[in-house]
């Protein structure tokens, strides 16, 4: 293809991805495929000669579209928004022309200044504090734009592990090997946090510890206050804590306002995850849930979401920014330039080296719609959201577990667990709205999140009755399932079934499952079907799974105290240790690299790091 065909078919696609997205609703939001669907379709081996570009964008209809989740569709209600937009389009357009390698200023100074001035403006748009901000006399720290919000707590946790580590290092005057003192770090996350705070700490080794929360799901003071005092005792480090604004499964707000003095004081890294609602921070009056935010380390959240840059994008700031190059930082001689000492290369920001022009588009956004038209969009979701919400709780037949917080709504049958998963695998069935399923502990619930800027009521009453009917026809048909299927384990997290239990349904549990596992089982190949049925091995996190934690939240909110969860005791899922010896993990800090004498084991003690030396 040389540049007259490129400006011809460039043309041609421009108006097909225009025809696509304004036609959008005419598809079914779902695919009606199966894994390995494409492979009938493509041949086995790369074509040896050249293939015209008809040929091959014909096959785009053929062969890819109908293995297409449509994302941007208003009927799509699934995980959070993944938006774009026009002006991101054409960012990306232009970003991909320019194909840069931004790794350092001298790489590509435009996409380096750029990036630096545009997470300044949107740090100011959200209210954020001014240590975060590039250009601030009093400031040490700045933005950058990471892939994902996964990415960005690994590295927010491998600053604080490094940090730690540091700190540890000059207090004891002493050569312990860095593995040594990781293998004593602690990190805190709310049951409610994202699976890649888990995944963080399989990556750097550091334990995370899942707390318990509320009855609002939201990590409170004395909760993390409690985790601390018992892990110093077992002889551990607190390093960093995750705190989120609006979780995956309810979105749900931990108490930045209580957790962050805790921090503070006991010198954890606050890591604040705000993936989804971050964008919500754009409107003044949403900004509740950002008491306390003086007291954070980082955080992050992605426009890539409901500010229509499209994926990826995210947006990740840090108070210091020493702090995230002393842990990243590498100075090959082939990568050093005059201006080193001068100018801000974001290769040592990040993990990887090289970075694409993402900043391009976020500018683009901004300056296409304006601060204005931005709330507006983010105001018109949450109207959306609340006008679904006034229909469930008008319908005698579901219930609304969990408060409504921004544009995400969680619905379900009273009739129990059973009928609730019943009516969200033929809704996923049809194909013409998805949606997926979260554990508020033990009551299932189902996700209705409103993603598209395109949205309207007419198509939030067309989902409505969707639900409605499909939900009328299931109780009809399943009278059996009506009397509820909670578990014994259900806690005072969701009052609604509660305080109706009959006391005789705890003995017909066991009954009433074994008719839910009798109704006929329809072929849904979608992952998530295969994801919503038991785990191989259990979770730590609530968040969008339904494997409760072992130790529960029990008690006022002043005590926190814990207690094991008694549906998994003996039940086989959970490994049980070993008595037959001392646990191997002790093992593991035994040897340090050089004996240590009694003053330098005073100073261990006082950071409860390392095991006792002694013999």
């Amino acid at each position: 293809m040389q540049a007259e065909e490129f400006n011809q078919r460039g043309k041609e696609l421009v108006d097909y991805i225009t025809n696509y997205l304004v036609s959008i609703r005419e598809r079914n939001v779902i695919p009606d495929v199966k894994p390995g669907y494409m492979r009938d379709l493509i041949p086995d081996s790369a074509p040896t000669e050249p293939e015209d570009w008809v040929s091959i964008f014909s096959d785009v209809e053929k062969v890819i579209m109908p293995g297409m989740v449509h994302w941007q569709s208003p009927h799509m209600h699934a995980f959070y928004p993944c938006l774009t937009s026009w002006p991101s389009m054409l960012g990306e357009m232009l970003s991909n022309a320019f194909n840069c390698v931004g790794f350092t200023w001298a790489s590509s100074p435009a996409s380096t200044e750029l990036e630096i001035h545009v997470l300044d403006w949107l740090c100011k748009a959200l209210g954020l504090p001014n240590f975060f901000l590039h250009h601030h006399p009093d400031s040490r720290g700045g933005g950058i734009l990471q892939g994902t919000v996964s990415e960005s707590t690994l590295v927010a946790l491998l600053a604080a592990r490094k940090d730690k580590i540091m700190q540890l290092q000059a207090e004891l005057n002493q050569d312990v090997d860095d593995s040594v003192l990781n293998s004593r770090l602690v990190a805190y996350a709310s049951d409610q946090a994202h699976s890649s705070v888990e995944k963080a700490g399989l990556i750097s080794l550091v334990r995370i510890r899942f707390l318990p929360t509320d009855e609002q799901l939201s990590l409170r003071g004395d909760t993390l206050k409690q985790a601390i005092r018992e892990d110093r005792a077992r002889g551990l480090v607190p390093c960093m804590l995750c705190a989120t604004l609006g979780s995956t499964g309810a979105c749900a707000f931990d108490n930045l306002s209580e957790l962050g003095p805790v921090c503070a004081e006991e010198g954890l890294w606050l890591h604040v995850d705000a993936a989804y609602a971050g964008s919500a921070y754009l409107c003044p009056e949403l900004r509740w849930s950002l008491e306390g935010i003086e007291f954070a380390d980082s955080f992050v959240f992605n426009p890539s979401k409901w500010m229509m840059v499209h994926f990826d994008c995210t947006a990740f700031w840090v108070k210091d920014k020493y702090k995230l190059q002393q842990t990243f930082s590498v100075d090959p001689v082939y990568l050093r330039h005059d201006n080193s000492h001068a100018a801000t290369d974001f290769m040592h920001w990040q993990i990887p080296l090289s970075r694409r022009f993402r900043s391009l588009k976020l500018w683009f956004v901004i300056r296409s719609f304006g601060l204005k038209n931005l709330q507006a969009h983010i105001r018109h979701g949450i109207e959306m959201a609340k006008l679904f919400e006034s229909h469930v709780k008008s319908d005698p037949n579901f219930e609304v577990p969990a408060k409504r917080h921004l544009g995400l709504v969680v619905f379900c049958l009273k009739g129990g667990n059973a009928l609730t998963q019943e009516l969200l695998r033929r809704l996923t069935q049809f194909g013409t709205l998805f949606l997926i399923p979260a554990d508020i502990y033990n009551k299932r619930i189902i996700r209705f999140t409103v993603t598209s800027q395109f949205t309207t009521a007419d198509d939030i009453l067309k989902d409505w009755s969707i639900i409605s009917k499909t939900a009328l026809t299931l109780l009809t048909e399943k009278p059996s399932l009506l009397n509820g299927d909670q578990p014994k384990s259900e806690k005072k997290h969701v009052t609604s079934a509660e305080n109706n239990k009959d006391p005789i349904m705890d003995t017909r549990f066991e009954e009433r499952e074994n008719v839910f596992c009798r109704i006929k089982k329809h072929e849904v190949d979608l992952w998530i079907e295969k994801t919503w049925n038991g785990s191989s091995r259990p979770m730590r996190s609530l968040s969008c799974n339904s494997e409760p934690l072992p130790y529960s939240y029990k008690g006022p909110i002043s005590g926190h105290d814990c207690e094991q969860n008694p549906c998994l005791k003996d039940n086989g899922f959970l490994p049980k240790r070993s008595t037959a010896g001392p646990d191997p993990v002790s093992k593991i800090t035994e040897s340090p690299s050089k004996p240590v004498d009694k003053q330098v084991q005073k100073k261990m003690t006082k950071f409860n790091s390392v095991p006792s030396f002694s013999k």
